[in-house]
């Protein structure tokens, strides 16, 4: 698979700055796996106030990284986009969620995720994402298609 730069990105996923938390895929085998990566920039509006003496990526966002990594890992699998109401994946479930490493500005997030399970419309991931091959958040996802109204 060759590298998805920003532009095909945006083709396949909903979310839009500031809240598109992929820059690059770097590797995807559909259907399996997907690493993505996630450039952290000082610039970011979360690090206004989380926190300002002493910025850091809140773990939530690198959840939400993860989880639109899953996402797009879906697209690519099913060969499909996200439309205006109805191919929507949403984040329905996060268990055994683990907080490793503080993740600073200018740290690339490598984001990993692999497919533990798939039913129909239901997915489950175990994924982590890590800093120079430091682990940084580790937890399973549970993305779920809905549709918006």
């Amino acid at each position: 698979m060759s590298i998805k730069k920003i532009q095909e990105i945006k083709e396949y996923m909903p979310h839009r700055y500031p809240f598109l938390f992929i820059d690059r895929v770097l590797e995807f085998e559909a259907g399996k796996s997907i690493l993505a990566l996630k450039n952290v920039s000082v610039n970011e509006p979360h690090f206004n106030g989380h926190f300002p003496e002493r910025p850091i990526m809140p773990g939530v966002l690198m959840i939400e990284a993860l989880a639109q990594a899953a996402g797009l890992l879906i697209f690519y699998t099913n060969n499909t986009r996200a439309d205006e109401k109805t191919n929507w994946y949403f984040l329905a479930g996060v268990d055994n969620a683990r907080f490793k490493r503080v993740v600073d500005p200018g740290d690339q997030l490598k984001l990993h995720v692999e497919v533990a399970k798939q039913k129909r419309d239901l997915w489950v991931f175990n994924v982590k994402a890590t800093v120079d091959d430091e682990l940084a958040c580790s937890a399973e996802l549970l993305l779920a298609k809905g549709v918006l109204k």
